[in-house]
């Protein structure tokens, strides 16, 4: 279990998205996408939530160490945004002057998806679960089962009591 930090979001996986204008890149975020300002560490630097993920949001290069993946093209990466509503929110980041790579559609694993581009042009994909699906159906294979561990061992312990 992490430890709890204030200064930190609650996520196991906090990628950082590298933009020219924080503030700006923080206003279109949150008026386009479902992502929450959770935390200013500077100009420079700016904590997002959405549901149980985190995202950092920061000025590529601003350390003197700062590693050349900042330096990167903002295409070197994708995000997907697992939502509800996709159709909605779809129009939303159109409205806000996404550039549209690929319309909400349905797909036989179980996700209605769309993709788009910032303002910036980094890549984002929403994704709505619109029914459970076997991955065996349509091909692929399931290694291991994604599980949300326990907040305390007394409730995994006590769930193998009553296994």
């Amino acid at each position: 279990m992490l430890k709890k930090n204030r200064s930190a979001p609650n996520s196991a996986v906090i990628p950082v998205l590298y933009y020219p204008d924080v503030p700006e890149a923080v206003a279109w975020l949150t008026t386009a996408l479902p992502f929450t300002e959770r935390l200013r560490n500077s100009q420079d630097r700016r904590q997002l939530l959405h549901g149980n993920g985190a995202i950092i949001v920061a000025k590529p290069g601003v350390h003197a160490n700062a590693a050349p993946s900042t330096q990167q093209s903002p295409a070197a990466h994708s995000v997907t945004l697992r939502v509800t509503a996709i159709d909605e929110l779809f129009g939303r980041a159109k409205a806000a002057g996404a550039r549209v790579l690929a319309e909400p559609a349905d797909h036989m694993y179980g996700e209605r998806q769309c993709s788009f581009l910032d303002p910036w042009g980094h890549p984002w994909t929403l994704s709505e679960t619109i029914f459970d699906s076997d991955p065996a159906d349509w091909g692929g294979e399931l290694l291991v089962e994604s599980v949300c561990l326990p907040r305390h061992p007394a409730v995994a312990y006590l769930r193998l009591v009553r296994s």
